[in-house]
């Protein structure tokens, strides 16, 4: 399995991208491409005692790069020769199984679609991240404003993902709606549901309804599906939660001695507890719908984030979920003119 690295993309990089690679090779047995300013990355590997590139580790140049500041629809054009456009180039070549990145959102998105392309038949790709409960959001906020076939095709992609990565057979798909009820929300949350009602009682998915954001934070489905801009900030939200709890946690502890012996008892727990609401732990964002798996990693990633973002990786790349998807594409497509708000 060989991974491609947008060497240069994130706030830590590159040197976090390249320690990140070095332990995922040393410990996972993949192999990794280094796409980045050559010298750098050389430079960077004969401070941590390597002179050269170990063996399973490749480095391949690319001069520039795109910047947080850069127009995120352009960029990769603007700059053929950043270690985005070359990796995703690489991985559209067939020289490379799947594609890291911690840079640019937006960018990644755009170069992604452009140069890698979709799955034929796909309207629009999708973020999907794992929440701390284990669920996939899909979509986070690639695509703010939606049309029911394209939240269709997210609740298969999603469903495809929750099995073959998170090994949940005949994951449970809610639509995340203000309520459960199946005539609740706008004419988005409505037709969308008759789409997938229709879908799960012919067998595709396992349909479950509408799901408020309450009992989705609850785990009450394994795929959430919603467009991108409701999705954005549901994620915000439980991220912004999960970072409240933590912090008045630590204030509880530290409040007085029993408290501070309550965190030494609840040591073991509290470990745990913070695991869980560790994004490093996961590594990254699936780009799923795009004909070839890439991971946005976050853009704050160190070494160790960025070793399990290429580990997530390799796990899209072998878990055929491309594959999946093209081969039932029929089943996520709506007859020609039944979705009017659709925009080639």
């Amino acid at each position: 399995m060989k991974i491609i690295i947008d060497a240069m993309g994130g706030d830590n990089a590159p040197r976090c991208n390249v320690e990140g690679a070095l332990a995922a090779v040393r410990e996972q047995g993949v192999e990794a491409v280094l796409v980045g300013r050559g010298d750098e990355l050389l430079s960077i590997l004969q401070e941590l005692g390597h002179d050269a590139p170990p063996p399973g580790l490749e480095i391949v140049h690319a001069s520039e790069v795109v910047e947080m500041e850069d127009n995120p629809a352009t960029a990769f054009k603007e700059k053929k020769d950043s270690s985005l456009t070359v990796g995703l180039n690489l991985l559209k070549e067939g020289k490379g199984d799947a594609f890291v990145s911690a840079g640019s959102t937006g960018a990644l998105l755009s170069a992604a679609t452009l140069i890698t392309k979709r799955i034929r038949g796909i309207r629009r790709a999708a973020l999907a991240p794992q929440l701390p409960n284990g669920a996939i959001l899909i979509d986070c906020g690639a695509t703010a404003e939606c049309t029911p076939e394209y939240l269709l095709q997210f609740a298969f992609m999603g469903s495809y993902y929750a099995e073959h990565i998170l090994g949940k057979p005949e994951p449970r798909v809610g639509l995340l709606n203000i309520g459960s009820e199946e005539g609740k929300g706008t004419d988005l949350q409505r037709e969308t549901y008759a789409l997938l009602k229709q879908a799960g009682e012919e067998g595709r998915i396992h349909f479950v309804g509408n799901v408020e954001a309450r009992e989705a934070v609850l785990g009450a489905v394994d795929v959430i599906v919603t467009d991108g801009y409701s999705g954005n900030i549901f994620l915000k939200t439980v991220e912004g939660t999960a970072l409240f709890l933590t912090g008045e946690l630590k204030k509880m502890f530290k409040r007085n001695l029993a408290g501070k012996m309550a965190a030494v008892l609840a040591a073991g727990g509290l470990k745990e507890f913070k695991k869980l609401m560790d994004s490093r732990e996961i590594g990254g964002t699936a780009l799923v719908g795009i004909a070839k798996p890439v991971i946005k990693a976050h853009g704050s990633s160190d070494a160790y984030a960025i070793q399990n973002a290429i580990a997530q990786a390799a796990r899209f790349a072998s878990a055929g979920i491309v594959e999946s998807i093209a081969e039932n594409m029929e089943y996520m497509r709506l007859p020609v003119g039944k979705d009017e708000k659709e925009k080639i």
